[in-house]
């Protein structure tokens, strides 16, 4: 039976709609058949990845976005696009976000997220060949929608410089951009711009922006990204430093003492801190201990302050 030709020729971004190939003479069962012989992936329902194709995040949203162009990519999602790191990546989980200004759309799909609000052509950018919300209405979504832990961690991120899959990149905006885009007229807004407020620049890492917002809640309040002389001259930073006590905390990322070389530096880099002036005790919590035993590292550094105050008072 004649057909369409080529289904590579049909695909778009590496993504072939069923629906386009039998819209051009493709026969539904010679088009499965094709499918399957030629190493297609399915995707989602009527959507596939070409052969030897990746289907990673840039690829399942285009599959969303091609039958329906009037979604944009937001949210998550478009955070992910632009590099911003998240508590929870869109790629290992959580549904792909879109946002739909015309407000037709209630559902797309298990797995598809699709916000019904308003979004000006100004608020829009290609990215990567899919149309997404830009860093400042991505960032200002995030906080109008919450949960406050989230959004921070990425409005943090996007403010500094971050290594996000293995590149560095700059920062992404200001925190004046954000505060524009949040001034919309949208629900959620009034609690944006006092989450925004909360927002440390010198945050590096969401490790650091959780531990930080956990001791923010326990009414800790430490100097971030404080900034030391060794005794030899040498400028350090430390994570926190609660300067009248004396007392350093430092969190270590996941991929911590990578190698013996990085692992000698870290222990000669501690050793260095110790000895400034400033640091009476230095306390160090991995990752995993910040997000999910977050009370432990609480508990010590009130017990530590409660010591060395005690310390200090007694001369």
């Amino acid at each position: 039976m004649d057909h369409g030709g080529s289904l590579l020729a049909l695909a778009e971004g590496g993504v072939l709609l069923s629906s386009r190939a039998l819209a051009v003479g493709w026969e539904r069962r010679a088009l499965s058949r094709a499918l399957g012989r030629e190493g297609w992936t399915p995707i989602r329902k009527g959507a596939w990845a070409e052969p030897g194709r990746d289907v990673d995040l840039r690829v399942r949203l285009r599959a969303v976005q091609l039958p329906r162009s009037q979604l944009v990519v937001s949210h998550r999602s478009a955070a992910s696009l632009w590099g911003i790191e998240t508590l929870n990546p869109v790629s290992r989980q959580g549904p792909l976000e879109f946002i739909d200004p015309e407000g037709m759309i209630r559902r797309q799909g298990e797995g598809v997220l699709v916000h019904r609000m308003a979004l000006g052509a100004e608020d829009t950018v290609p990215r990567g060949g899919l149309l997404s919300t830009d860093v400042g209405r991505t960032l200002a979504d995030l906080l109008r929608s919450g949960p406050r832990d989230e959004a921070l961690v990425a409005v943090e991120s996007a403010l500094t410089w971050r290594r996000v899959g293995g590149v560095r990149r700059p920062p992404l905006t200001a925190r004046s951009a954000i505060a524009l885009a949040l001034e919309a007229p949208m629900r959620g807004a009034e609690r944006g711009h006092r989450w925004l407020r909360l927002v440390d620049p010198n945050s590096g890492s969401p490790a650091e922006t959780i531990a930080r917002l956990r001791l923010h809640d326990a009414g800790l309040h430490p100097e971030s990204q404080a900034q030391l002389r060794t005794p030899d001259g040498r400028r350090r930073y430390l994570d926190f430093l609660f300067r009248a006590e004396g007392l350093a905390v430092e969190i270590e990322g996941y991929a911590y003492h990578g190698t013996r070389e990085s692992h000698r530096r870290d222990i000669a880099r501690f050793n260095q801190v110790l000895q400034c002036p400033e640091v009476r005790l230095l306390l160090r919590y991995t990752a995993v201990q910040v997000f999910h035993r977050p009370g432990e590292m609480v508990d010590e550094i009130h017990a530590a302050l409660s010591k060395l105050r005690e310390s200090l008072a007694l001369g």
